[in-house]
């Protein structure tokens, strides 16, 4: 885990850490800045997860985000990679997750449209991404995926057998947010 307000330099640049975004299975996720720009900094971790086994976690990121990247899925571009040290620099996304919009009953059918969009490219290329609506932020009415996860498609974690479940205000979405507190 990084220290907020903290110093890190990657790539001979220096990066301001100035907060958590969040964590996955896989990292934490920093909002950094450098020259004035914003970045997302994230930082591989190996805590366990008991619903999720991983290889080489730096190594699958990158071979994702190259798979995501020729399909043509809306991601943010990775501006740098340190293998050595597990971290990754990427665009930063400035917008709303689809988890924040629904919980502030703000959905809209166009982000319903732009998800179907990029599900008929997953799933006629076998394969499937994290639906979870963390991982989707919404920026001048574009619909990105701010994750790089991807995985061999399988029907029971498709958008429609279980991502769907935490797009709108479920029963699902509604244990999600009590578990957490």
């Amino acid at each position: 885990m990084l220290d907020i307000n903290s110093k890190i330099i990657i790539d001979n640049k220096e990066y301001e850490i100035i907060k958590l975004l969040g964590k996955g299975k896989g990292g934490y996720s920093y909002l950094a800045r450098f020259n004035n720009e914003f970045y997302v900094v994230k930082k591989i971790h190996h805590e366990p997860c008991s619903y999720y086994s991983f290889g080489n976690k730096i190594q699958s990121e990158y071979d994702d985000y190259k798979h995501l990247l020729n399909l043509g899925i809306c991601i943010p571009k990775m501006i740098y990679i340190d293998f050595e040290q597990e971290i990754i620099v990427k665009e930063y996304i400035d917008g709303d997750t689809i988890f924040d919009i629904v919980l502030k009953d703000e959905m809209k059918e166009q982000y319903y449209i732009q998800i179907k969009k990029m599900c008929e490219i997953l799933y006629r290329n076998s394969t499937n991404i994290d639906y979870f609506p963390t991982n989707f932020v919404v920026q001048n009415e574009i619909l990105y995926y701010i994750d790089y996860e991807c995985n061999k498609y399988m029907e029971e974690w498709n958008f429609e057998n279980w991502g769907i479940k935490y797009w709108y205000k479920t029963k699902e979405l509604e244990e999600y947010i009590n578990s957490k507190g």
